[in-house]
């Protein structure tokens, strides 16, 4: 359902551009948080798909399909390890549910649904042309709207990564994660439900409730360049 509704399309532009979908994020009452990107078109390079996940003392780790160069690192490593993967396996059950599979590390299924609040943003983002999107002043007076009406805290759609760039989130529809379950390195994560304190890496304040999009995001010239991280190796993730 939310792949088929994702363009594959690059916008135009001079900036980094990426399409694709995924989990915007997903707390546990645990104190893990786990994200998803299946990005189907990047400028930089190939397709990729990353999982993000932080455990209860707030270190991220990004699992990335291809070089941390041209992946999620790129923006926000300054913040969380990077690990690159052989392969980050995704299948829909149905319209509604998708499995995640990191083999040997991570299982993870996740069922989306439709509230009247995600209808009208995905409405909404739909009909916004792609300058809308583009600017940093209408997606910075949109995420105070969008925050009341996701219930899910803090969330900006423009600002500064980590590694110093600038982004702006493109998020064109929205479903609710309405239930799931996730084991990883064998242990079950438990159930959904928020973090004690909602977490952010730089600007982009990852949601208190499950979200899950399709759209894009661009960003800024690379500020920093971030490589892989040694293996045991971690840096402190950036607190509210």
């Amino acid at each position: 359902m939310a792949e088929a509704g994702a363009d594959r399309r690059l916008p135009a532009g001079d900036d980094e551009r990426f399409v694709g979908y995924g989990a915007m994020g997903v707390p546990f009452r645990s104190g893990h948080y786990l994200a998803l990107r299946n990005m189907q078109a990047s400028s930089v390079g190939p397709a990729y798909r990353t999982i993000w996940h932080r455990d209860p003392a707030g270190r991220w780790t990004i699992f990335t399909t291809v070089d941390p160069q041209l992946s999620c690192p790129r923006y926000f490593g300054a913040a969380a390890d990077a690990e690159r993967v052989p392969a980050i396996e995704l299948g829909w059950r149905d319209d509604w549910t998708l499995e995640v599979s990191l083999p040997g590390r991570l299982s993870w299924q996740l069922t989306l649904v439709r509230t009247a609040a995600t209808a009208a943003l995905s409405g909404m983002g739909g009909a916004m042309p792609e300058a809308a999107w583009n600017s940093s002043a209408i997606l910075s007076s949109m995420s105070p709207m969008v925050r009341l009406m996701l219930h899910a805290g803090r969330i900006r759609l423009a600002g500064r990564t980590p590694n110093g760039q600038h982004f702006k989130a493109a998020p064109r529809a929205v479903w609710r994660v309405g239930g799931g379950t996730a084991r990883l390195d064998g242990h079950d994560l438990g159930p959904l439900g928020p973090l004690r304190e909602q977490t952010r890496l730089g600007d982009f304040w990852l949601p208190q409730s499950g979200l899950f999009f399709a759209g894009g995001a661009r960003f800024s010239a690379t500020a920093q360049s971030v490589g892989p991280v040694a293996a045991g190796s971690r840096r402190a993730a950036v607190r509210p």
